[in-house]
């Protein structure tokens, strides 16, 4: 089949050899023929891409080529929606600053500026200081992003952590904030998160393994050789996750060994020089649970005792176990408890019942509630970054897909909110322009289905939109209707744009996830599909005009979507998609396998898993069936979601199909799992996907037999 673009030949498309290797699964043979495209070096593909081996190589530099040529037409178009994007940005943005003391710190970034600027300045006054110019750290480097930016208690130094390979390996330097200048003592190989000691001569840090795993929580001493770091904590189990934060008090280090299931958590005090963890309470299958602290108590959200959507416990700090929990804020079938925030005087907490978000605010000297929330009939709601715990003012964050994001201060004690900054729009934004609605699908099994569309208020409704469907569905990950600039590019254009809250999610509590996990991972497609074919129903656009939208686990929706269901898409957008399911839970030397198979299953000891994964896995379910054009994009330096699952399974769509298309592969040779680093070279990214997205409804791909 020879494939044309608006009438001119194109040539055929690369052909990644065929080198076969078999092997049997509980009785199942399967065989693969694009299984070498994985690097046998692949960890070390991961801090040095020039490692990658030259046979691969050339066939992902082969399908660039490819891609670049498909999309050659639509060059002006993509330059033309990247400085639409821009226009929609304000360059010399600021944060509203946070204040810790003496002073106020903020991020900004300088017109034309790819990267931060983290500065301060005195509450009392004065010149602003900039404490790292991100842009200066990033020149000339193809891959540059600022992990964490961290003040020690003085503020007299700053721990900061950059990536320059975009494989997540995070190396942690510290700034003398008085001379400028680095230390020599370069800490390598973390998850770029820093947690200052009280003194402010140490730090705690999660190194990464081999196997990029985050295994071990270290303390550092500045001025000494990192090799002699003090191991604190580590999980060898490779089942599990460490993850470290501050408590809010500053009084601890919080360490989090995690898997999709459970949980446990360590305190670490941040004022003896030499804390052992002490634990709060083990882990127990099924059960969650996450710390914060005031005075000599905790205040521990969590699943336990049958609390599906969770709820507040706290217990003497003295004996922490689960032995003492006691409730503070009761379980509510129904209404999910997202978050929480602990002040010196006050506890906040995040909710969402029914899918809308709010705020619920409780005083400790009293007990008396109140609540924050919005009349939209699509919103989201987020608590910001604060560094005080002492304090009357709580900051938090509003948007619709209509509304630009707010910022407002709120007073816990008067209940006044003062909005701090609203979300500027250089170029012009009208939200009377615009409509945002909620609608619910059924899916094949009676569950109703949220989906937020936002559209132009001069839609004609009569089923000629194209629309594109945006989903996730995995990991307990909500989609939050917020706002978002680069999609009006589309809506402008007569797009609508919809994301559809389907399972595996927890947009409707904890079982919207579970009934998206495992053995029922396939409600999350069935539940994409209904969205797709329900909006077609109403008028909003219909069946073959939807270009679907997904990335990473969302990545796998489309692969299984399209699968299931080739005739509904225009086109399908996948962002570095976890495809190659049955092989990468086979191997559990990858990073994510083992923690993964509390999310998919466990193919290697489970034949019924493996039996139910094998049957939506999307590589190994393609099929001998006409396929809508597939944008697949890949990261060299991807930890996560590894380059080779896009290329094989681009690979395999080709050798397969029996007509459609085009199907595209772009990697970037320079990146990981976020795509580019600079913010405007990001845009460039979102820029060619849009551009890919108008072409498959606007008649740019066709297809003819030769």
């Amino acid at each position: 089949m020879t494939k044309t673009l608006s009438g001119a030949t194109l040539a055929k498309p690369p052909v990644a050899e065929k080198r076969p290797q078999e092997k049997t699964v509980h009785g199942t043979r399967l065989v693969d023929d694009y299984a070498w495209l994985k690097a046998a070096n692949w960890q070390e593909v991961l801090r040095d891409p020039a490692a990658l081996p030259q046979d691969i190589r050339a066939l992902l530099e082969a399908e660039n080529d490819y891609s670049a040529q498909c999309l050659a037409p639509t060059a002006d178009l993509q330059k033309k929606l990247a400085a639409e994007m821009r226009g929609r940005i304000k360059e010399d943005d600021a944060e509203v600053p946070a204040a810790d003391g003496d002073w106020l710190y903020y991020d900004r970034h300088r017109q034309g500026g790819q990267h931060p600027l983290i500065c301060r300045k005195l509450k009392a006054g004065g010149d602003e200081i900039i404490l790292l110019d991100g842009d200066e750290e990033g020149k000339g480097k193809a891959f540059f992003e600022i992990g964490e930016a961290s003040h020690a208690p003085d503020h007299a130094k700053l721990a900061w952590s950059r990536d320059a390979k975009g494989s997540e390996l995070y190396s942690i330097i510290v700034r003398d904030l008085a001379t400028g200048k680095d230390a020599e003592d370069v800490v390598l190989d973390t998850d770029g998160t820093i947690v200052w000691m009280s003194d402010s001569l140490g730090f705690y840090y999660v190194r990464v393994d081999d196997n990029h795993r985050t295994a071990q929580v270290f303390r550092h001493r500045l001025g000494t050789d990192p090799a002699s770091d003090v191991l604190v904590l580590e999980e060898l189990d490779p089942k599990w996750f460490v993850h470290l934060k501050r408590s809010r008090s500053r009084a601890f280090a919080v360490v989090s060994i995690a898997d999709h299931d459970s949980a446990e958590c360590h305190l670490i005090d941040l004022s003896d020089v030499d804390a052992k963890p002490r634990m709060v309470e083990g882990r127990k299958p099924g059960i969650r649970y996450d710390v914060e602290h005031r005075g000599d108590r905790l205040y521990i959200r969590t699943n336990a005792g049958g609390a599906e959507d969770f709820k507040i416990v706290s217990a003497p700090l003295a004996s922490p176990g689960a032995a003492s929990w006691v409730d503070e804020v009761p379980h509510r079938q129904g209404t999910m408890v997202v978050a929480q925030r602990v002040f010196a005087d006050y506890h906040v907490r995040l909710e969402r019942e029914g899918g809308l978000p709010r705020i619920v605010v409780r005083a400790f000297d009293g007990g008396a509630e109140h609540a924050i929330a919005f009349d939209e009939e699509a919103y989201h709601l987020g608590l910001e970054g604060q560094l005080e715990f002492q304090t009357t003012t709580l900051r938090f964050s509003y948007s619709s897909m209509t509304t630009p994001k707010e910022i407002y201060d709120y007073d816990l004690a008067t209940h006044e909110r003062q909005l701090r900054k609203r979300q500027e729009i250089p170029s012009g934004h009208d939200p009377a322009l615009y409509i945002t609605r909620r609608l619910f699908a059924t899916a094949p099994d009676g569950e109703q289905v949220p989906i937020s569309i936002l559209h132009r208020k001069d839609l004609v409704q009569d089923g000629s939109a194209p629309l594109l469907l945006y989903g996730y569905g995995a990991y307990g990950t909500p989609m939050p209707a917020a706002f978002g600039t680069n999609r009006l590019s589309l809506v402008d254009r007569g797009f609508v744009y919809a994301i559809a809250h389907i399972r595996g999610g927890t947009d409707k509590g904890w079982h919207w996830y579970t009934d998206g996990k495992l053995e029922k991972k396939p409600n999350t497609f069935s539940d994409f599909v209904a969205a797709g074919r329900h909006l077609a129903s109403l008028g909003y656009t219909r069946i073959g005009r939807i270009v679907a939208h997904g990335g990473s686990a969302g990545g796998m929706l489309m692969g299984a979507s399209v699968n299931l269901a080739p005739e509904l898409f225009a086109g399908v957008i996948a962002d570095v998609p976890f495809v190659d399911v049955i092989n990468t839970m086979l191997d559990a030397d990858l990073p994510l396998t083992p923690p993964e198979w509390l999310e998919w299953g466990n193919p290697i000891l489970d034949e019924k898993a493996f039996q139910a994964m094998l049957a939506y896995s999307p590589y190994d379910n393609v099929g001998a069936k006409h396929y809508p054009p597939i944008l697949a994009l890949g990261g060299l330096t991807d930890p996560r979601v590894t380059y080779w699952e896009p290329a094989k399974w681009v690979s395999r769509l080709r050798a397969t199909m029996t007509g459609g298309g085009p199907i595209l592969l772009k990697t970037n040779m320079d990146a990981g799992h976020g795509g580019a680093s600079g913010r405007f070279d990001h845009l460039a990214e979102i820029a060619l996907e849009y551009a890919f997205a108008l072409a498959c409804v606007d008649g740019t791909f066709e297809t003819s037999a030769s």
